[in-house]
């Protein structure tokens, strides 16, 4: 009594799990950029709020919303400071 399974079935079975473990990293991925977008997002928000309530003292402001929040989150300082010549260029 032996286990006489056929090569092509085992074969099967392994693109089979390896299909598997592909579709499932390609699930991960947008949703680590979609995190990593909202933790940028929340960083960004924190450092324009704490520039409002520092800035508020000369005069400077900049609207709290999503694109300056990524904005700034993203590129850190020179982001703030391109939101600020944007602002008082235009």
């Amino acid at each position: 009594m032996g286990l006489d399974i056929p090569l092509d079935i085992i074969l099967a079975y392994a693109l089979g799990l390896v299909l598997l473990y592909l579709a499932g990293w390609l699930l991960l991925v947008p949703l680590k950029l979609l995190f990593r977008f909202i933790i940028n997002g929340i960083i960004g928000g924190v450092v324009l709020w704490l520039l409002n309530l520092i800035g508020g003292l000369i005069g400077i402001s900049i609207a709290i919303n999503p694109v300056t929040a990524l904005m700034v989150g993203f590129l850190g300082i020179p982001g703030l400071v391109l939101i600020l010549l944007i602002q008082y260029v235009f």
